[in-house]
């Protein structure tokens, strides 16, 4: 195999990047040299960036091909010049934001994580100023960052920078909707980069822009160029409608040195030919005899080295060795342990080189199921960013072992205040926490740039900082989805009495099962009574049932926690009440999103009138049998997928 890949690796390296030219004057189907990515799509002959009905938002498109810009042989620069023809549409809004975007990249770029809003798609917290961006960027900035930019909207020129090396100020509002053309073009004599841009009259004031830079010292030789734009909270339309691009710098040897060239690679690989067909006969059974033995552990090597070069070229956690986890837990010794689940423990640990306190959960050597969501939850939450989620800050899979460090919460999981000897949480600190768990979902749901469905919500997965603020964890069982899709398929898993009935049933999760999930938890969080405890001795009704039958009578607070001792408010506790039955509503059509749910929670909204007695579950049930996340026989539970409530 080696053998075949050197003797491709000729054609390969052989000088063929050429100067790149194309006219794009309408995007569709047919327009197969544009790749997209995040929100972008094309749309009635023009590329929409960025959805926005939703927050937080990036779209990408970019050439497929690369674009040689220098020659490392031979010095050589190109000339370019770039036209394109783009909209930002205010939407008539006060507050807009945040910018589109023309770039120059290395070829293996692609959407950082965290990158919306001010980062305009490109950059984040780790990699806002650094010469590792390697990257040229054209912005149309609409929104002012404090923290980079001037204090006014603005066009820009920046070098490996979200900051703006030379910039001039713009106002978008003032051009909403109208089209615009933007010219770009590189000189290699002079090392001049230009821009000018105008909106059809041609007398724009500040219309132009330069900036002097040797792109051999800022580029790779050769890069990928496209668009990037991304909105905020504020969010604003972005259109590109003409793109049209030219550069000068031809690659190909031409002359007696090339003719040289072609003919040694001919000669030689004809031959070669030959022999690797033979290799290829010889070699074959024994590779089909090894392949089926070798292919589980390969997929999941892959998988983890996929996700290690994925970390580690990104911004967030850090790889930990084990000999350092060792060192923190003192050998995981059992005075260090915080609790044990169904897939590993959790300890205390200390790291003295960072100076922080921290948890660590080891993976059972012998969980696959453990290990399969180890690698979910490294890639979900590396990418994720709120007040209200638990910080991974590191990860570990040396010699056979998978670990993953937290940052530590020192007041444990919410259910240990609820249900266990710890002293009972005054009624103040529990309504923060009901919305503070509220606000995950709502960057979960909607203002990441997927949707992620948890799976697992529930009180032993929401831990207290020192400050008793909520931090979601455990992202084992996430899944990503895009955001306009409906209830998929994923196999049942999470934990009996916090999952939504439809979800049982069809093994479908989505946004409203999760709702679902936070519906039980804020009943949870009023009463102090467990989802699956029997509230009354006389029946054997759930938490749910219970407190809809208290509804039904006018005597919610009847239902609250007796551990407040009457000390609370009675119009926030009716709040959270409704709010948790409308969201456990059997009927899945009306529950309400988290956002609505936050709206009562805040008081701007009302929650709607519901029945005095608990509906019947109304859903339609496919004929195909749900997935199990265990693997095991269709439609079953196992308890490898969902955990019994304790």
């Amino acid at each position: 195999m080696a053998m075949i890949f050197w003797v491709c690796s000729l054609f390969l390296f052989l000088p063929f990047s050429k100067s790149v030219n194309f006219t794009i004057d309408r995007f569709g189907p047919d327009t197969t040299n544009i790749l997209y990515s995040g929100d972008a799509v094309y749309s009635v002959g023009t590329i929409e960036f960025n959805k926005v009905n939703y927050v937080t938002r990036v779209g990408q498109a970019i050439y497929h091909d690369p674009v040689p810009i220098w020659d490392r042989k031979s010095g050589k620069l190109t000339d370019f010049t770039t036209h394109f023809t783009f909209i930002i549409d205010t939407l008539e809004r006060a507050k807009y934001g945040h910018g589109l975007t023309f770039f120059l990249a290395p070829v293996s770029f692609q959407i950082p994580p965290n990158s919306a809003g001010g980062f305009l798609g490109l950059f984040n917290t780790t990699y806002t100023d650094t010469p590792r961006n390697q990257m040229i960027v054209i912005e149309f900035d609409s929104y002012v960052n404090s923290d980079w930019d001037p204090p006014f909207e603005h066009v820009g020129i920046n070098k490996n920078s979200i900051s703006s090396a030379n910039y001039t100020a713009w106002n978008a509002s003032l051009h909403s909707g109208n089209s615009t053309d933007a010219w770009v073009s590189y000189n290699s004599t002079t090392h001049i980069l230009s821009l000018r841009w105008s909106y059809g009259d041609g007398n724009d004031v500040n219309s132009s822009l330069s900036y002097t830079v040797d792109l051999r010292e800022v580029l790779p030789e050769r890069v990928m160029i496209g668009f990037s734009a991304a909105t905020g909270v504020n969010v604003e339309r972005h259109v590109l409608q003409f793109w049209e691009f030219n550069s000068s710098l031809n690659m190909v040897e031409k002359g007696e040195e090339n003719s040289k060239e072609w003919k040694l690679v001919v000669g030689t690989t004809v031959p070669l030919g030959v022999l690797v067909l033979v290799i290829m006969i010889a070699c074959g059974v024994f590779w089909r005899k090894q392949r089926n033995h070798a292919e589980k552990p390969a997929v999941e090597t892959v998988a983890l080295t996929s996700m290690n070069e994925d970390l580690e070229r990104g911004a967030g956690p850090k790889r930990f060795s084990y000999s350092d986890l060792v060192s923190a837990t003192n050998d995981f010794s059992n005075d260090r342990k915080l609790g044990a689940g169904g897939f590993g423990c959790v300890y205390k640990g200390y790291l003295s080189r960072e100076n922080i306190t921290v948890a660590v959960k080891k993976i059972s050597q012998g969980s696959k199921q453990g290990k399969k969501e180890y690698i979910t939850e490294v890639k979900i939450i590396s990418s994720l960013r709120h007040r209200n989620l638990v910080r991974l800050i590191g990860w570990c899979h040396d010699q056979a072992q998978f670990l993953l460090v937290y940052e530590f919460m020192p007041n444990g999981s919410l259910d240990s205040h609820l249900f266990g000897r710890k002293s009972p949480l005054e009624w103040t600190v529990r309504y923060k926490i009901a919305t503070g768990l509220a606000s995950a979902l709502l960057y979960l749901h909607e203002e990441w740039e997927q949707c992620v469905v948890h799976r697992d919500i529930k009180t032993s997965n929401i831990m207290l900082d020192s400050g008793f603020n909520v931090k979601l964890g455990d992202f084992g069982m996430a899944r990503l989805m895009d955001h306009e899709l409906g209830p998929q398929t994923t196999g049942i898993a999470g934990t009996l009495g916090y999952l939504a009935p439809e979800y049982v049933t069809t093994g479908k999760a989505s946004k409203e099962s999760d709702v679902y999930s936070f519906g039980v938890v804020a009943l949870e969080i009023a009463s102090g009574r467990k989802a699956t405890d029997r509230v009354d001795p006389d029946s054997d009704l759930g938490l749910v049932q219970w407190v809809w039958g208290l509804h039904g009578k006018g005597e919610l607070l009847s239902g609250v926690d007796p551990r407040l001792h009457k000390v609370f408010d009675s119009e926030q506790v009716k709040c959270l009440m409704m709010v948790g039955l409308w969201c456990a509503h059997p009927d899945r059509s009306l529950r309400p999103s988290i956002r609505q749910a936050i709206q009562v929670l805040k008081f701007e909204g009302v929650v709607p009138n519901l029945p005095m007695k608990m509906p019947v579950p109304m859903y339609y049930v496919e004929p195909e049998a749900p997935e199990v996340s265990s693997g095991s026989g269709a439609g079953s539970i196992t308890y490898t997928s969902i955990d019994l409530v304790r």
